[in-house]
């Protein structure tokens, strides 16, 4: 099964790359779209999985949002804002002409997709949150605390790193590569397709609304929290994560006891990439949420 690429242009006059696969017989009652995380990263590492989802009867759409993969890369950094993003996904759902929709994001795709749901819950029929968060203050405690596991000696050595501006340092990338082997993906060879998606990541967008890396948190979205809205989100969710995800389980419980109606699911062998990582189990549930 493969996805068919449509660009479609919005009205900011930008290009944007759509993906689409369909079954054999359509049902407009079951289109999954998906979200990718980044943000500046294509959306080829989260569609090419989830592509034996239309072998299962499912329309699976995703694209690559402003600034990466095949659309446009204006060098414009004041684009980089969740609001911008929220306003292209809106148009864009209008372009393809959803009128309701299953939705997953991933990572920052779930940033992305909780501030679209709290504003359009009316057209999403299930909300899947994948090795997410919406509450950026308590992620970054998070990420302290698992970064505290390094030990004391190389835990000093990236906050002197940080303070510096020497980041690129090799013994600070050596520690962030640990750490990206223990919390975001523990396969020894990574999947095709994730080293495709990486190899075309846009640090633009990703330094201007997070930060440098996957660990330092300074770009506009660091005050973001969405914990207290989730109470008015009144749609059925799945609130998955990995039990060694970089974004933590707490993160994934917290979002789970705000949701009126939500169910969480834990991969105990799973990083932030449960559909590479733990395939049989990832699909399971996601196809027994869909289908419930």
């Amino acid at each position: 099964m493969e996805a068919t690429r449509h660009d479609v242009e919005l009205a900011s006059g930008h290009r944007i790359a759509t993906y689409r696969a369909d079954p054999r017989s359509p049902d407009p009652s079951r289109v999954l779209l998906l979200l990718n995380g980044g943000p500046g990263l294509p959306c080829d590492y989260l569609i090419t999985p989830h592509l034996r989802m239309a072998e299962r009867g499912w329309t699976v759409v995703s694209y690559d949002q402003l600034g990466c993969g095949e659309s446009d890369h204006p060098d414009d950094a004041s684009l980089w804002t969740l609001e911008r993003y929220v306003s292209e996904l809106e148009e864009l759902i209008a372009i393809l002409g959803l009128a309701r929709f299953h939705l997953l994001g991933h990572s920052w795709g779930t940033w992305l997709g909780t501030e679209y749901a709290l504003r359009n819950q009316d057209r999403i029929a299930k909300y899947v949150i994948s090795g997410g968060a919406v509450d950026i203050p308590h992620l970054v405690g998070e990420l302290h605390r698992l970064r505290a596991a390094l030990g004391y000696d190389t835990v000093r050595m990236m906050v002197r790193r940080e303070e510096e501006g020497s980041i690129e340092h090799p013994e600070y990338q050596a520690a962030i590569t640990l750490l990206n082997y223990r919390h975001v993906c523990r396969l020894s060879e990574w999947p095709e397709p994730l080293v495709r998606s990486l190899a075309q990541w846009n640090m633009g967008p990703y330094t201007t609304m997070q930060g440098p890396n996957e660990f330092m948190y300074t770009g506009n979205m660091r005050a973001w929290n969405r914990i207290p809205d989730l109470a008015s989100l009144n749609i059925p969710c799945l609130v998955a994560c990995g039990e060694h995800d970089e974004l933590p389980p707490s993160c994934s419980f917290r979002m789970h006891e705000a949701l009126p109606d939500s169910r969480l699911a834990s991969s105990a062998v799973a990083r932030t990439l449960p559909f590479y990582e733990d395939p049989g189990a990832w699909f399971g549930c996601l196809e027994r949420f869909l289908e419930a």
